[in-house]
């Protein structure tokens, strides 16, 4: 077996880190994020910490649970990691729902951080 590149090491235990503390409490994603960080959420606009940790942790859904499809990471040329995620998700009784999310992780003092994230649901309107 191939080994895989550091970056996709670091942006696979980061996304599994990340859905696992979303599914459980999403009050604790603050850890990942820093004062500078920025979130879009379906369109609208977070920044820093504390904004991206109440709008995650305001959502209207009391539990979900993520199932990941595929994921995808670069290193970027100012040594950050571009990770894309796409995948399904079930919150409370709702259906199956598919979505995107990207993020930006950069290593700050010796710690990986996410610097931007965006996620969409995957949900077609061609009427």
């Amino acid at each position: 077996m191939v080994d895989q590149p550091l970056w996709e090491q670091i942006g696979s235990s980061f996304v599994q880190h990340y859905y696992q503390m979303f599914d459980s409490d999403r009050s604790q994603l603050g850890s990942i994020y820093i004062d500078t960080s920025c979130l879009t959420w379906e369109g609208q606009q977070f920044q820093g910490k504390r904004a991206i940790v109440e709008k995650l942790s305001s959502l209207p859904f009391t539990k979900i649970a993520h199932s990941i499809t595929a994921q995808d990471h670069q290193p970027t040329p100012d040594c950050c990691i571009l990770s894309m995620v796409v995948g399904q998700l079930k919150v409370d009784d709702d259906p199956i729902m598919g979505f995107h999310q990207s993020f930006i992780l950069k290593n700050i003092n010796d710690a990986w951080v996410c610097t931007n994230d965006t996620f969409r649901l995957a949900i077609h309107n061609f009427g």
